[in-house]
């Protein structure tokens, strides 16, 4: 029941489709696809329509630092990519495409506890397991795509979405 709590009060929170139940330990899937709602970001994009798929590597340094590469990304408006994510770390990691200020509510709520999960714009990955998004850029702005398990972020583990 807290489970779906929690994830009923991010939904409210960030206007995102919250799977409740769902926990993204590792399953590499994904929930891609499975609601169209549009966000600041954009939607969830259709396999079909993808303009061409961006390898995106998750992991840590020898330093400490938790990484994305690249660590920064531009499109155009308009753009369906398909985000191929790789945890080549040693630890659980998270690819979030959103807002800079919905990451910030949705790191505040996984800081206080809220479970790792899957959304249409997310993937969660356990070490040496992979997933994807597949989101369309309807909209133009400048995004964030993030690694919001506590600690992570401040690790350095966030990175820029230009679409033009």
């Amino acid at each position: 029941m807290k489970k779906l709590f929690i994830s009923a009060a991010l939904a409210a929170l960030t206007s995102t489709p919250v799977l409740a139940g769902v926990s993204g330990h590792g399953d590499g899937q994904g929930a891609h696809g499975s609601h169209g709602e549009q966000m600041a970001a954009g939607m969830p994009g259709n396999r079909s329509k993808v303009s061409r798929t961006v390898k995106v590597i998750m992991k840590e340094t020898d330093d400490g630092e938790m990484i994305f590469s690249p660590s920064s990304m531009e499109f155009k408006q308009g753009e369906t990519i398909r985000f191929m994510v790789v945890n080549k770390g040693e630890l659980d990691h998270e690819f979030v495409l959103d807002t800079q200020e919905r990451n910030a509510m949705h790191k505040q709520a996984m800081a206080g506890g809220m479970e790792m999960h899957n959304t249409p714009n997310a993937v969660t990955l356990a070490p040496g397991k992979r997933g994807e998004v597949i989101w369309n850029f309807s909209n133009g702005g400048t995004f964030e795509f993030a690694c919001l398990i506590p600690g992570h972020y401040e690790s350095g583990m966030y990175g820029k979405v230009a679409i033009e």
